[in-house]
């Protein structure tokens, strides 16, 4: 078996060397084993040399399938593994070669340079909902490099959304919303890593994925959701950009509790009543007015993350589209608010 054995190793590793595909190679090991069986069948002058009885090279045989096998159940179990789990090649907050050039408009920006550039590249955001928000949201995100943007909604993609969500695609309607989101920022920049992930984000899980992440984007259409993504941002000290929209209206902040601003429970502590805060669905939205809101997002994650300029920490920005007028309020934090009253600025 010796022979057999040191003359499969050189097929393997010459064949390696000359640059044959693994598939040609094992071809070759096929057919010498199949020819060193045949030889053990019948009496002939090789095979005393051949060191191993039919049975005990049929058992061989059998062993070598059985890895063959495990080989590829292998590769179809990591095929299947979810993309936010899957290993990435490039070191996190490594630029690749070539990469830097695209960002060269923000790397001639004094208040961003080389420097926030690669905080960014360094940054971890979460979007939360895929929809009319995080669209315009993501698709900014990631032509700006930040380093890893996760999604999380449970909707599929649907003819509707398309006058509003411009990161779907009419060939992608009834592909997972995160899905179709992943594929879109790909295009725009392969270089970051989109961490999809296709469920509703309920509140016994939120503290725990808000905990991976350096900063939120709140963009979904429900309050149930804003209220669990507040209470995780409050608890692990995430700030949050929140955006929402109403027919021709939409407003953007940043909480940060933890700086001591206050959160989206001081400025609604209570859901609305039925009826008075309608859905997209229900009262309608200009199409363009969520990437006008989106976009803002997307401008205050990029400032939180570099430290450049003024954020929206303690005010509000509303825009109302149909008579073109921009207004910025200021917020006050509530000491009797149940989310965050009792909480000093750092805890």
């Amino acid at each position: 078996m010796l022979l057999v054995a040191i003359a499969a190793l050189a097929i393997w590793w010459l064949g390696g060397r000359a640059g044959w595909p693994v598939q040609a190679r094992l071809i070759l090991l096929a057919l010498l084993y199949v020819t060193v069986l045949a030889l053990t069948l019948f009496p002939n002058p090789l095979r005393p040399a051949l060191g191993g009885s039919t049975g005990e090279w049929l058992v061989a045989g059998g062993i070598g399938v059985l890895v063959l096998v495990y080989r590829a159940g292998l590769r179809r179990v990591r095929a299947r593994v979810r993309p936010e789990n899957r290993p990435k090649d490039q070191p996190q907050g490594a630029f690749a070669p070539g990469e830097l050039e695209r960002y060269a408009r923000h790397v001639v920006l004094r208040e961003i340079g080389g420097t926030g550039q690669k905080r960014l590249k360094e940054a971890r955001v979460l979007v939360v909902g895929a929809g009319g928000l995080g669209s315009p949201a993501m698709l900014y995100l990631a032509a700006a490099g930040i380093g890893t943007i996760g999604v999380i909604d449970d909707d599929a993609v649907e003819a509707t959304n398309l006058q509003r969500q411009v990161i779907h695609t009419d060939a992608r309607i009834g592909m997972p919303k995160v899905f179709s989101a992943e594929a879109a920022m790909n295009a725009v920049n392969p270089y970051v890593v989109v961490r999809p992930y296709h469920r509703r984000l309920e509140a016994g899980m939120a503290a725990t994925l808000v905990g991976d992440y350096d900063l939120v984007l709140d963009g979904c259409d429900d309050f149930a959701t804003r209220y669990a993504v507040n209470a995780a941002c409050v608890e692990t000290g995430v700030p949050l950009v929140s955006g929402a929209l109403s027919q021709w209206e939409g407003q953007v902040t940043t909480f940060a509790t933890a700086a001591g601003t206050p959160c989206y429970a001081c400025i609604f502590p209570e859901p609305p009543a039925p009826g008075l805060a309608p859905s997209c669905a229900e009262a309608g939205v200009l199409g363009p007015l969520p990437g006008i809101v989106g976009a803002m997002m997307a401008a205050e994650a990029v400032k939180e993350l570099t430290g450049a300029g003024e954020g929206l920490r303690a005010r509000m920005a509303i825009h109302d589209a149909l008579y073109g007028e921009s207004r910025t309020i200021a917020l006050h934090r509530r000491v009797d608010c149940p989310v965050c009253g009792g909480r000093t600025p750092g805890s």
